[in-house]
C-alpha cells in the first residue's frame, strides 16, 4: 500500500464529502484579495498576519499541498503568479473551478509534496504550505525540496502539528484528562499491518503521521532557512478536539532563503 496513492483517493472522497477544507473560497473573499486583503489560513482560525507575506505582485508562488481552492485562487486575485501543488485530483479541481468563475489565472499540477522535481531550482519567490505534512511519511526531504526551488530571498511560510496532537490516545477527555500513549516519530516507522492503522485504510480514511518539532523546526533550520517569526493555534471547537481544552497543537513559521537583499 502506497501512502501517497491512498492519501490522494482519500482526500478526493474528503471533496465529494464537502469536508471542510476542500470547500473553496468564496467570492467575496477574492474581491477582498483583489484589494490586498487576504485572509488565508496555515492552521486553524489564525490568518496568516500581512507582514508575513513578501510583495505579491508578479511574484511567483507555490501553494504547496495547498489544494481545495482556498489559497490558491485568493494569492492569485492579489497578483501573485500562482502553481497549486496538490496529491488529490478532486482538490486541484476545486482550484480551477474558482478560477473559471472569478476569471483568475492559476496552474495546477498533481504530486508529491516531498517531490518537487517538476520544477527547475530557485523557480518561486513563495511557497504557502498550509498544515498538510502530516499526510507525509517524511518532512525533512519537503522542507530540503522547498529551499531548492525557492530563490534567494524567497519565503517559506508553513502550517504544521504539534506532535502532542500524534502522541494523545485519540484526543479522548476521560475523567478530565488526556492519556499520552503514542510515541513520536511515526513517520519514519509507521506499522501500516498494525490493527488501527490497518482499519484506517480500509475505510478509506486519510492516514496522518507525526513528526518531531526537531523535524519540523530544526528541519528547515538545517535545510539553510532563517526563521524569521512564529505563531500557534488551537481548533475553537473544545467539545471535537479536546486537547485544544488545554493548549495550542498547531504551529505557522515564516522562513527565508538567505540572499537576495532579505
Amino acid at each position: 500500500m502506497n501512502p501517497f496513492s491512498h492519501n490522494a483517493r482519500a482526500w478526493d472522497r474528503l471533496v465529494e464529502a464537502g469536508n471542510e477544507w476542500t470547500r473553496p473560497a468564496d467570492p467575496a473573499v477574492i474581491e477582498r484579495a483583489r484589494v490586498g486583503e487576504l485572509e488565508l489560513l496555515l492552521i486553524p482560525d489564525k490568518p496568516v498576519p500581512m507582514e508575513w507575506y513578501p510583495p505579491l505582485a508578479g511574484t511567483p508562488t507555490l501553494c504547496l499541498a495547498s489544494g481545495g481552492g482556498q489559497q490558491g485562487p485568493p494569492l492569485a486575485a492579489a497578483g501573485a503568479v500562482v502553481t497549486v501543488l496538490d496529491a488529490s485530483p478532486k482538490q486541484l479541481g476545486q482550484d480551477r473551478a474558482v478560477a473559471e468563475r472569478d476569471g483568475l489565472e492559476l496552474t495546477t499540477s498533481q504530486g508529491d509534496m516531498a517531490d518537487l522535481s517538476a520544477f527547475a531550482d530557485e523557480s518561486f519567490g513563495l511557497v504557502f504550505h498550509p498544515c498538510a505534512n502530516c499526510f507525509a511519511e517524511s518532512v525533512r526531504p519537503v522542507w530540503r525540496e522547498c529551499w531548492r526551488v525557492l530563490r534567494p530571498g524567497g519565503v517559506l511560510l508553513a502550517g504544521f502539528c504539534n506532535p502532542v496532537r500524534f502522541a494523545v490516545e485519540d484526543g479522548r477527555y476521560d475523567n478530565g484528562s488526556l492519556l499520552l500513549r503514542f510515541p513520536v516519530p511515526t513517520s519514519d516507522a509507521a506499522d501500516l499491518t498494525d490493527p488501527k492503522i490497518k482499519a484506517q485504510i480500509d475505510a478509506g480514511d486519510v492516514l496522518e503521521f507525526g513528526h518531531t518539532l526537531t523535524d519540523q523546526i530544526g528541519g528547515q533550520l538545517d535545510a539553510g532557512f532563517l526563521l524569521t517569526a512564529m505563531m500557534e493555534s488551537r481548533f475553537q471547537d473544545p467539545e471535537g478536539d479536546p486537547v485544544s481544552r488545554l493548549m495550542d497543537t498547531f504551529i505557522a513559521t515564516r522562513a527565508v532563503k538567505p540572499g537576495g537583499g532579505n
